[in-house]
């Protein structure tokens, strides 16, 4: 009896596991370009007039040492805003670390050609905070991934209530000081 137990454990942690999309080794310039956010998830106390209706594109810049940058733009009181975030590898595949070590970035390629799901996990004034997306090479919401991206979310925790898809815009341009 206990001789079948182990394998029977082994096989549950195994299924369990294949479950997730893979964390695979990236070459910086595999996940470098443009990318559209085409469906979001947040824990965060977000009310549904307070989430982001409409996204710009996120470019993604390989840097020396395995390094990414991610770079965004966004409308904050009529006004044009970039965000930019450094992120380094940790050791584990598809996984880094930004704002000293304060925010983790999974980045999980999806069996759906084209797409990722960028998960971060971190600490904001105190509070954690966890955040999904989904991202693409083109701005179509493709079904098949958007469906994958709703089954990682649900084993995250998240309801499928949190998930939303923004409108994509073009990214405007930051006025110069």
């Amino acid at each position: 009896m206990k001789a079948l137990l182990l394998p029977i454990a082994l096989s549950l942690l195994a299924a369990l596991r294949a479950q997730e999309p893979p964390s695979c080794p990236l070459e910086p310039q595999q996940i470098a370009g443009t990318w559209y956010v085409k469906a979001m998830v947040t824990d965060e106390n977000l009310p549904k007039e307070a989430r982001p209706r409409k996204v710009s594109p996120v470019t993604v810049t390989a840097l020396g040492g395995g390094d990414l940058e991610l770079t965004f733009t966004f409308l904050q009181e009529a006004r044009c805003h970039e965000k930019r975030s450094r992120m380094q590898p940790t050791g584990e595949p598809g996984k880094y670390s930004s704002n000293g070590g304060k925010k983790q970035v999974h980045i999980l390629e999806l069996p759906v050609e084209g797409h990722y799901i960028l998960y971060c996990e971190g600490q904001r004034q105190g509070k954690s905070f966890h955040v999904g997306k989904l991202i693409g090479r083109n701005p179509e919401v493709n079904p098949e991934a958007l469906e994958a991206f709703k089954k990682f979310v649900q084993r995250k925790g998240f309801s499928l209530e949190d998930v939303f898809t923004p409108e994509q815009t073009e990214s405007c341009k930051p006025e110069s000081d």
